[in-house]
């Protein structure tokens, strides 16, 4: 029988490269596709978080906001982003991740120019609960998405990028008020119509996205899985091998809190919650704080504080895969916890050096921010990754609310030094979880998630 071109026969069959596993892939411009999908969301997100904060300044004479009112408005979101990601994550594991991640967008660029037209208090807050919860729906699937379809051995770094992308919309939304800010009565309901625009710039990759092939496999449909590989990435891509999950009785919720995963569910709660209390505590009311340590120049130290955040977001992007997942979570808490209790029980240390604590403290918080999108959606399996995620981030949410509230009345009432005493506690409480519980997961195939790894 005659060679075709190509290679030998060996066995009577063609030597040709073997195909290669859907985990070990390289990287493709379609997988590049998918991170500007996913990350163009998350930087809608930020912008439309951070908006608000600068418009509600502008909007309290026209709307006649009470203090109670901008307290509810500034909540908002946060109690909508808490639902929708409570919600979404059993509903995209049981239904998909495609139906979410392709419309979302275009719900939140409607309300987003609905803003404009509001009249009175009760109306933005109605339109801010439901953009956040929209924002929640958003923060589940983006990360579910987007970590199914990358391979393994890139994964952590381009999983990195969502946390600079939210970094750089938060931060892309005070720019654009400050431009906004001199355009007259109406430039608040301006600046809240902008948060429209991110949304419908990332449309067009959205709608066209295909399903997850995990989750299609996963899900017993084996055959459009192989068909969104062979599309996507030709046929040198094996699809992959995930086994249809059995059908259970459970609910979703009730699996997670099953003996065979509870451990990863805990783990992800306390990390997720650990970290972001002290950074959204002290973050929000640096300022403050500063002036409590009796630093002179706080809005100095303040500006120095984000720009560590930003910077602390782009070095976690570069450390995330030379790190272990657990070295990486393990040693931010603990560098994060020394650094505050230095703050909190030394009296006399001189501004510059306050000032560079607060420094390390953002920055090595915001690194280690991108294992949220890296390190939890790799914690749990296909049918149970957006339930997960969604539980791990509604719980961080109370804890970032509850301490944003508490920070400034602790502060007060009992001295700053306490309530920087408080966040050593939060930070030393989820270094020992996860240095007891939190397992490895690096370069681990999401197929081989099926099972958890012993500990």
């Amino acid at each position: 029988m005659p060679a075709r071109a190509g290679g030998p026969i060996i066995g009577g069959r063609l030597n040709e490269p073997a195909a290669t596993a859907y985990d070990d892939m390289p990287l493709t411009r379609f997988h590049l596709r998918v991170a500007v999908a996913s990350t163009g969301g998350v930087f809608s997100d930020g912008f439309g978080l951070g908006i608000i904060g600068i418009a509600l300044t502008l909007a309290s004479v026209p709307l006649q906001l009470t203090p109670v009112w901008l307290g509810l408005l500034g909540g908002a979101s946060l109690a909508g982003l808490f639902l929708g990601a409570l919600l979404t994550g059993p509903a995209a594991d049981q239904y998909g991740r495609r139906p979410v991640f392709a419309y979302n967008m275009a719900l939140l660029a409607i309300l987003s120019a609905l803003q404009f037209l509001i009249q009175e208090p009760g109306q933005l807050l109605l339109v801010r609960l439901a953009i956040g919860f929209l924002l929640g729906t958003d923060y589940v699937v983006s990360k579910a998405l987007l970590t199914e379809f990358t391979p393994r051995r890139v994964r952590g770094r381009v999983l990195s990028v969502l946390s600079v992308a939210w970094a750089g919309g938060y931060t892309c939304a005070y720019f654009v008020g400050f431009v906004l800010v001199s355009g007259g009565p109406d430039a608040w309901r301006w600046m809240l119509l902008t948060s429209a625009l991110p949304c419908l710039a990332i449309l067009p990759l959205r709608v066209t996205m295909s399903e997850s092939p995990l989750w299609l496999a996963s899900n017993g449909h084996a055959a459009r899985a192989a068909s969104v590989v062979l599309a996507r990435f030709g046929s040198g891509v094996l699809p992959p091998l995930s086994a249809p999950v059995a059908p259970t009785r459970a609910g979703r919720w009730r699996q997670l809190a099953s003996p065979a995963w509870r451990r990863r569910t805990m783990v992800a709660c306390t990390f997720f919650t650990c970290q972001v209390i002290p950074y959204f505590a002290v973050g929000t009311f640096v300022s403050r704080v500063l002036d409590a340590l009796h630093v002179r120049s706080s809005y100095v130290g303040g500006l120095v504080y984000n720009l560590a955040l930003l910077a602390g977001a782009i070095l976690g992007l570069v450390v995330v895969d030379r790190l272990s997942r657990r070295a990486f979570l393990i040693g931010s808490f603990t560098v994060t916890a020394i650094a505050m209790l230095v703050l909190s029980a030394a009296p006399d240390l001189p501004g510059a050096a306050i000032i560079a604590l607060f420094a390390v403290i953002a920055g090595v918080l915001s690194g280690a921010s991108n294992l949220v999108y890296v390190y939890l959606p790799e914690l749990f399996p296909t049918d149970l990754r957006a339930s997960g995620i969604g539980l791990a981030i509604a719980a961080s949410r109370i804890g970032s609310a509850v301490s944003t509230f508490l920070l400034p009345v602790v502060v007060a009432d009992l001295g700053v030094r306490l309530a920087l005493a408080g966040c050593v506690a939060v930070l030393a409480v989820g270094g020992i979880v996860c240095y007891v519980w939190a397992p490895e997961t690096k370069y681990v195939p999401l197929s081989a998630s099926s099972e958890p790894a012993p500990t």
